[in-house]
């Protein structure tokens, strides 16, 4: 039997139903399939510190590393390739041991698309403002440019943040289709746009609340949060009381583990059953 032995380094990753996608997938394709969590809290480490993880991982023997919040930049200098996606973006979220070196690739961006694809796939998407520039901020803000919105304004609570990839985006897809704005702006943005994306950990159980005031949201409004723990945020339950077409994390969580999965293991997910698995995990 095929074994694997995978991880995800990130902080307060507890709650992830990540590990417990790939093993539920791995089983069904026979594969001995041990994913663990590697929590920078508990080890008492900080997010540069995340290459140490990595050589340590490659020494262990692990195939692969799952790489979330606040890791997937600080990761980088410390591998020795980069995939075309995750070079763009300068975000990774997943590491791939091969042989001597540790390639790092974005699934995110690619697994928002597909679940945006999937949930929202007749929704008008002109103008979208997004919520968070970070790591999976700018993996979602690709998938949309991606997909044909017209303009993205990032709004953050670092505005260097937000402006530095509104630039990066803005040379990749063109200065007109991506801006930086004040979160003081946000009520103007969003009279004149088509969605809403929360990119922020605001709304997890360990974050709890709202990222805007509940009063800047309209019925014509789509919302999306990428937040999946729990499915139904403060943010998506509002949203969905007031009459908006929702896109919960759930989508986004599966794809990119199914992607993910792909890379480490070279075996094609069904996807359709890992979101059943998303749906009995997350209910449970």
């Amino acid at each position: 039997m095929t074994s694997y032995l995978i991880g995800l380094v990130g902080s307060g990753i507890g709650p992830s139903l990540t590990p417990d996608l790939h093993q539920r997938e791995a089983d069904h394709h026979g594969l001995r399939y041990l994913y663990r969590r590697i929590d920078i809290d508990g080890l008492g480490l900080g997010a540069a510190e995340a290459g140490e993880l990595v050589r340590g991982a490659r020494r262990f023997g692990y195939e692969g590393l799952n790489i979330t919040h606040p890791c997937k930049q600080t990761v980088i200098p410390h591998l020795d390739g980069l995939s075309a996606d995750a070079a763009a973006l300068g975000a990774v979220n997943t590491v791939v041991f091969d042989g001597d070196r540790a390639i790092g690739h974005n699934t995110d961006w690619s697994g928002f698309a597909q679940s945006f694809a999937r949930g929202l796939k007749d929704a008008p998407a002109r103008r979208v403002v997004q919520l968070g520039a970070g790591g999976a901020g700018a993996a979602v803000a690709h998938a949309l440019l991606t997909l044909g919105v017209d303009r993205v304004t990032l709004v953050d609570t670092d505005p260097e943040r937000a402006a530095a990839l509104a630039g990066a985006l803005a040379g990749r897809f063109g200065p007109a289709r991506a801006g930086a704005a004040d979160s003081g702006r946000l009520a103007e943005l969003l009279t004149g746009a088509d969605g809403l994306v929360h990119a922020t950990p605001t709304g997890m159980a360990r974050h709890p609340g709202l990222p805007l005031s509940v009063e800047l949201l309209r019925p014509h409004l789509w919302v999306a949060d990428l937040v999946y723990r729990p499915l139904v945020t403060e943010l998506i339950g509002r949203a969905r009381a007031l009459g908006c077409r929702t896109l919960d994390g759930a989508g986004m969580a599966v794809f990119q583990a199914a992607d993910a999965f792909r890379l480490f293991t070279g075996r094609e997910p069904d996807t359709e059953r890992m979101l059943a698995h998303m749906t009995t995990l997350v209910t449970a």
